[in-house]
């Protein structure tokens, strides 16, 4: 009785646990290099040879002319994705509450 309570109580752990992983994969705002203003896309386009499969770059901007209302920032040389993801917002973030930009980072993606 005791040992079947031990494994109920473990499989319903689990069944709380294991969902909350698989939603955070990919739950980050996105939005395609198609979509950013030409100087984003051509900063995107000029990192993009020195990234591999773990780099991420954000960007937010609120104006498509104004630079100064731009904020581009990579993370490249990191060893785990969800990591990359991570500091690509984080530093993203950091810079846009330094210029003023109100709108939200967000993470590029092809």
């Amino acid at each position: 009785m005791i040992l079947e309570d031990f494994f109920n109580i473990r499989a319903l752990l689990l069944m709380l646990i294991f969902p909350l992983g698989i939603c955070h994969a990919g739950s980050y705002p996105q939005i395609s290099y198609k979509d950013l203003p030409d100087t984003l896309r051509t900063l995107w386009l000029d990192t993009k040879p020195e990234m591999v499969s773990t780099s991420h770059c954000a960007a937010a901007f609120d104006s498509y002319s104004d630079s100064e209302k731009m904020v581009f920032k990579c993370s490249i040389f990191i060893k785990m994705s969800a990591e990359g993801e991570r500091r690509a917002l984080q530093y993203c973030d950091e810079n846009r509450l330094a210029k003023g930009v109100k709108s939200q980072c967000k993470l590029i993606v092809e």
